[in-house]
This record gives structure tokens, C-alpha cells and sequence, in this order.
């Protein structure tokens, strides 16, 4: 039994956050504790670490206008409200096996609620990357409304050919919705370059901020279009009973998670120093290295291994004759290594893979922290386990 733990599920939240992070969520509780644009005993304060926050966020997108950035609580929540904001009855919407639950759902609901219809691309189970050639017939002939792409995987990992594929959509004239749940903060992304219209992104995950993080983006031309389902006290214009139209206080109803955003905002700001890129690039050697390493355990597959340089850190994989369910409980419980096994949310992928019937994978994902020693210790486990069956 080994009494250390090495966390390995970052694709889940990211663990251990920078010691900044910790100190500006404990700082702003003990010595700020205002909300943001309420009142005037320390709002100022806590308008400031907002704004600062929402410029760092704007300028890590690649925004020209911050206040097209509004917080919200995790991808999730972002997600639904850029797919309920933005849709209207009678909408095509076209996206990809590849989504999470927190695109499908809602995409599912929408179809029964306002009859949209919903089309769903398939990926290649090898390369792991979305079918062009499917991907342009069906914008060619169907012309959708509304596109939503996965930036990048959280089963699989492989970055999707996000320029390529929006190039297609945008000749189609549709409008772009990015999930950058597992991708922003890993890889570059400028969305005035490439013209995504809608993003969302948690904090928690790759920038490294607290739980309850999250943000969106919105194209300023498309600010008049958005309706928020989510409506109630912004701190501003509080004589209207009417939602403000304006971003990002259409989007922002309710007390912002203030100690949250503080520790964002310091996350974003560790983004620059010296340690930063010093441990990015030992996870860019981290990652191809496990993969390369856990493929040549006998009996283990890793799913779409070919494509390890397009990998943003998640690598999934199965032991054949052994549930994914029973190797993560022996892993932590006999080697102390914290992964997560299952579907991960996201049932169409594993049934392109053709992992669902057997309860999915294993998922590890390494993180900044995470040590070449406890990586070798994660790779001596699994052939431990498979070894012993």
C-alpha cells in the first residue's frame, strides 16, 4: 500500500492550484469580502479584482474588448447560457460525437423544447480528429445555424483542426460556438484570428484557478442577439425591471464568485513567470512519454496514441479483460494514484471508440506538478495491475 498520493485527474480540475491562488481566495475572504458592483464598503475593491481579471481573461483570448468576457461558475454553466441565449425554434444545429453531456444535453433538451434539430459529426477512432469531409457536406448542404466544435477532448485529448473546420462553418454562414473546457490554457487561441463568435471555458481546469471559475466570450456583433435565461440583480441600472442588454451584465446575474475570480485573476498572472514555463515544458515531454510507455504495456490500448503531438494531456486507455473501473479503485487504493474511469461524460465518444459497452476507460492527466517520478510511478502501477490478471 502506498501512503503518498499522486493526482493524476486534472482533465477534472486542476490539483495543486499556484500558492498564489490559495493566498488571493484566503486574502480576499479575510480582507475584502465585498461583492462586486454592490454597495460601497470594499466594492471598489472587488470591482477592481473583476476588472482585472476580465482584462487578463480578454487578453489570453485574444478579445479586443473585455467586456465581451463574462464570468460565470464553471463551462457548464457557460455553455448553457450560449446555447439557450443564442438558439431560437426551428434552428439546425451541427456538432460533433466528440461533446461532453454539457453540450449534449442541453442541445437535446432544446430539441424537444423548441424544436431545433441537432446533427452530430462523427471523429475518426484512430486519429481521433472530427470527419472534414462529413463535417463540410453537411454545412455545404444543410447550412446550420448554429456550429459547436470541441476544442479539444476529454477523452481523448487530440486538438481538433479548430481554423479548418471554422473556416468551413463560417463559408456556410453560421455562427461558432468553441467548448475550450480542456484547451484553453494548454493551447494558443486568438479569437479574433480565427472567428469564433461564442467561447466557453472553465477556470479551474488548465488556468489553474479555484472551483466555480468559468468564463464566456461573445462576438460584440452578437450582443443584441443573446437572451439571458438566467436574469435577476446585476448592480446596475437597478430601476429597470428589465435585463440589462448590455455585456457583460446580460450574462451576469447574481453575486459573482468574488474569492473565486480573485484566485483566477492570480492563476493568469502565474501564467508569466519563470516557473510557469518552466514546468509547461516539462509537461510537454511528460505526456508523449506516458503514452509511449503505457502503449507498450501488453494488454493495454491507448485510445488514438498516433496523434500524441496534438494531445493536450488527457490519455485514456483500457486493459483488456479488466473493467476501467476496477483498475482506478486499485490504483488508489493500492498505488495511491487519484485518476478517473468511466464514460467522463461523454457517451458518443466512447461509442465512436467503441469503449462504451465495456464501462469506457481509464483516464490519466497529468498536471504542472505533476513529477517525472510520479509518472513513472503511474506507468509501474498499471503493469503491476495487468501483470496480476
Amino acid at each position: 500500500m502506498n501512503s503518498a498520493t499522486i493526482y493524476l485527474d486534472n482533465a477534472t480540475t486542476s490539483f495543486p492550484k499556484p500558492e498564489t491562488v490559495y493566498e488571493a481566495v484566503d486574502t480576499y475572504q479575510r480582507r475584502t469580502g465585498a461583492a462586486f458592483a454592490r454597495g460601497t464598503h470594499g466594492s471598489e475593491s472587488a470591482d477592481s479584482v473583476a476588472d482585472r481579471c476580465r482584462h487578463q481573461l480578454a487578453q489570453l483570448i485574444g478579445a479586443q474588448d473585455p467586456r465581451s468576457v463574462a464570468f460565470t461558475f464553471n463551462a457548464t454553466d457557460g455553455l448553457n447560457l450560449l446555447l439557450r441565449g443564442m438558439l431560437r425554434s426551428g434552428d439546425h444545429v451541427l456538432t460533433t460525437t466528440l461533446e461532453h453531456n454539457s453540450v449534449v444535453r442541453p442541445l437535446e433538451q432544446l430539441a424537444d423544447r423548441l424544436s431545433i434539430t441537432v446533427d452530430y459529426v462523427p471523429f475518426d477512432s484512430a486519429s481521433g480528429v472530427i470527419d472534414s469531409n462529413q463535417f463540410e457536406q453537411i454545412c455545404r448542404t444543410q447550412s446550420p445555424s448554429l456550429v459547436v466544435l470541441n476544442m479539444a477532448s476529454n477523452v481523448t485529448g487530440i486538438v481538433q483542426p479548430l481554423s479548418q473546420m471554422i473556416r468551413v462553418a463560417k463559408s456556410a454562414a453560421a455562427t461558432v460556438l468553441v467548448d475550450g473546457s480542456q484547451a484553453v490554457g494548454h493551447v494558443p487561441l486568438n479569437v479574433e484570428t480565427l472567428e469564433v463568435d461564442l467561447l466557453a471555458a472553465p477556470g479551474h481546469k488548465a488556468l489553474g484557478g479555484p472551483l466555480g471559475t468559468g468564463f464566456v466570450y461573445v462576438r460584440p456583433s452578437l450582443h443584441d442577439r443573446m437572451i439571458s435565461f438566467r436574469c435577476g440583480g446585476t448592480g446596475t441600472d437597478s430601476s429597470s425591471v428589465q435585463q440589462p442588454a448590455l455585456m457583460p451584465e446580460l450574462l451576469e446575474s447574481g453575486n459573482l464568485n468574488m474569492p473565486g475570480i480573485a484566485g483566477l485573476a492570480e492563476a493568469l498572472t502565474w501564467r508569466n513567470t519563470d516557473e510557469f514555463r518552466n514546468l509547461l515544458e516539462r509537461r510537454h515531454r511528460q505526456i508523449p512519454e506516458l503514452i509511449r510507455r503505457l502503449s507498450e504495456v501488453p494488454r493495454v490500448t491507448v485510445c488514438c496514441e498516433g496523434s500524441v503531438d496534438q494531445n493536450v494531456g488527457v490519455v485514456s486507455f483500457f486493459v483488456e479483460g479488466i473493467d476501467p473501473h476496477e483498475v482506478a479503485v486499485i490504483l488508489s487504493q493500492s498505488f495511491g494514484i487519484q485518476c478517473r474511469a468511466g464514460l467522463h461524460c461523454a457517451p458518443l465518444a466512447h461509442r465512436t471508440l467503441g469503449t462504451e459497452s465495456s464501462g469506457g476507460t481509464i483516464r490519466l492527466s497529468p498536471g504542472l506538478f505533476t513529477t517525472d517520478d510520479e509518472i513513472d510511478q503511474a506507468i509501474h502501477a498499471v503493469s503491476q495491475i495487468v501483470s496480476a490478471y
